[in-house]
């Protein structure tokens, strides 16, 4: 099968690979319909995610269709059609039972598919943990509208749940990028007063205003007299940070009120700075990531009922033998990328 691969520091290429097989009895092996990229490839590929493993076959967005599964799998079967999470968690330990997935203890807990153990990106994908990692799409969802449910929509689900959204709250989101957009789309189910939607970048501002026509958007510069307009108690009640740039964790906490989270969900390339002879006397709380994406029926469920969309996020859809053309797309930014969906053909 063709299998989008790390080959070394600043390299992937696309290789032939043997299917996957199982290799456990709490196994699935699902046929690939509908993958994406992330920025999370990106970071994989320039090197800044140590844990990836070269060789392995990238990718962790993606729906399909089960083909096979373990004796011991007894929530899918084949032909079931699935989304594929994120994150591979036994369901089991003492972080998965207190929903904390992300540190989930297994050897092959938290983040493995596409960075230690082989991803999707791919026409097959072995799916450890099957009756914690997929989850059945309705027949009524279709893969393009499933088809960020295990990763950036599970994140942005997570980062509104954990940030304490209030209905008289003012929210920041610092970032416009697929998973700001994500998150921004559910924040809006916890309808807060307000919420500004900040990001360098026009065109995504735009794409902001175009699909939420009530939500304010700002740029990083003067955002903080912006907000400061813009809210009752002198600041952002909750911050989202989804960005990651060079100066977005300053301005994350110089935008708070006092006494607000701070919901840091960027994967930063470098290490961050806590002035916190600066932060005296705000009394932030800050909540860190990565995503305990184990909510993914609850954003079918609202997929299905029409209260989440993510289908404008994909702007651009390639085969899998075109993928390297698809990466230096999105990677550049270039013809108003937000997200690219990569068909099995």
């Amino acid at each position: 099968m063709l299998a989008y691969t790390y080959v070394e520091r600043g390299r992937f290429e696309l290789l032939q690979k043997p299917k996957p097989v199982l290799q456990d009895a709490r196994d699935a092996i699902v046929r690939v319909t509908l993958a994406s990229i992330c920025s999370s490839d990106l970071h994989i590929k320039h090197g800044s995610v140590p844990r990836a493993v070269p060789g392995i076959t990238v990718g962790h967005e993606m729906v399909g269709v089960v083909e096979q599964v373990g004796s011991a799998v007894a929530t899918v079967k084949p032909g079931d059609r699935v989304t594929v999470n994120v994150e591979t968690f036994c369901g089991e330990c003492f972080f998965c039972r207190r929903g904390w997935v992300n540190n989930c203890t297994d050897p092959n807990g938290g983040w493995a598919l596409g960075c230690r153990i082989d991803g999707g990106q791919a026409e097959y994908v072995r799916v450890p943990f099957a009756d914690q990692g997929l989850d059945k799409i309705p027949d009524t969802v279709s893969d393009r509208q499933a088809l960020f449910v295990g990763d950036i929509l599970a994140t942005g689900y997570w980062a509104a749940q954990i940030a304490e959204i209030g209905p008289e709250d003012t929210v920041l989101i610092l970032g416009a990028g697929p998973t700001g957009l994500c998150t921004l789309a559910c924040v809006l189910l916890r309808a807060p007063r307000r919420v500004i939607v900040c990001d360098l970048d026009d065109s995504r501002l735009a794409f902001v205003r175009a699909h939420w026509p009530g939500v304010l958007t700002a740029r990083p510069d003067h955002l903080r007299e912006f907000v400061l307009a813009h809210s009752d108690h002198g600041g952002a009640d909750a911050v989202l940070e989804v960005a990651g740039g060079q100066d977005t964790f300053r301005l994350a906490w110089q935008c708070a009120r006092p006494n607000a989270v701070v919901t840091v969900v960027a994967l930063y390339d470098a290490p961050q700075v806590l002035p916190l002879p600066e932060m005296y006397g705000k009394n932030l709380i800050f909540k860190t990531g990565g995503v305990d994406g184990c909510h993914c029926a609850d954003t079918l469920a609202l997929i299905r009922q029409g209260k989440l969309d993510t289908t404008p996020l994909i702007t651009h859809t390639y085969p899998l033998r075109d993928i390297a053309t698809a990466y230096d797309l999105f990677e550049h930014r270039r013809d108003g990328v937000i997200k690219v969906a990569v068909t099995m053909e």
